[in-house]
């Protein structure tokens, strides 16, 4: 008769408490429910996996319940990062509706200044301007205001060779766009033309480039204003404040049973 001895398989159960914590945090990666439906198809999956493995080294879970816990502070996290990036792309979107108005930005930027229409400025580049640039801009300006001055008193005051002699007192840049005038036939080529030519476009255009610049910041502050729009942040600034909530809620559990596993908590 042979002795034969069965060996019954052994079968152990692991408590998840009990797993090392670097297991504990391959698995959140590995088999996490949350992370499944948290990252969208065109968002990183690497960057969601730094963020849970970042709470998982700061709070070191000891079993599936903390690790489900640490997982919903990385969903709330992530989906703040969404509001952030929502609310900057309505910002954007605010900031260029304004900048398509300068007729009426502008203005209501410095509602008691004349000559300040905003006829013709594309507001995106006053925007781009740092304070040297908008220096430059002024001190350019005031020289056009004082040769367009000039070149009015001469004709005004008259007499022989008026007409030359305001020319030449014109800056370059203001000779070329009157011959540009004077190629298409809108004005005469004397005192009278000249004249009209200045009032009706040099003027108006020197004194808005100076006012522009003086009141520059008053105007991109005025954009921006007008471009947050804030009745359309509502909305993204109450579910902000839902994950916060829920942030705080959930952090708050994580604490209490890691104090409950530690007998702090009676």
């Amino acid at each position: 008769m042979n002795n034969k001895t069965s060996f019954a398989p052994l079968i152990t159960k692991t408590d998840p408490s009990t797993q090392p914590y670097e297991m504990v945090r391959f698995n959140a990666l590995k088999h996490g429910i949350l992370s499944r439906y948290t990252v969208l198809s065109h968002e990183s999956h690497a960057d969601y996996e730094s963020l849970v493995n970042s709470l998982m080294d700061e709070h070191l879970p000891a079993g599936a319940t903390e690790q489900h816990l640490i997982e919903e502070l990385a969903s709330v996290i992530w989906r703040k990062r969404r509001v952030l990036q929502a609310e900057g792309a309505t910002i954007n979107k605010g900031l260029k509706e304004s900048a398509r108005s300068g007729k009426t930005v502008i203005p209501a930027a410095a509602p008691f200044e004349v000559w300040l229409s905003g006829e013709g400025t594309d507001i995106r580049n006053l925007m781009d301007l740092k304070p040297s640039d908008v220096a430059e801009s002024q001190q350019s300006a005031l020289q056009d205001i004082e040769a367009t001055n000039k070149a009015s008193a001469i004709l005004r005051k008259g007499g022989d060779r008026a007409y030359e002699k305001a020319l030449r007192a014109l800056l370059p840049d203001t000779r070329e766009w009157w011959q540009n005038h004077l190629d298409e036939e809108e004005y005469t080529a004397d005192a009278t033309g000249l004249a009209a030519f200045i009032s009706e476009h040099v003027t108006p255009l020197v004194y808005q480039l100076e006012k522009e610049a003086r009141h520059h910041d008053a105007i991109v502050n005025q954009t921006i204003g007008e471009g947050l729009q804030a009745f359309k942040l509502e909305k993204l600034f109450r579910y902000e404040t839902h994950l916060d909530r829920k942030f705080e809620r959930t952090l708050a559990m994580l604490i209490k049973l890691k104090d409950l596993r530690a007998g702090r908590v009676t």
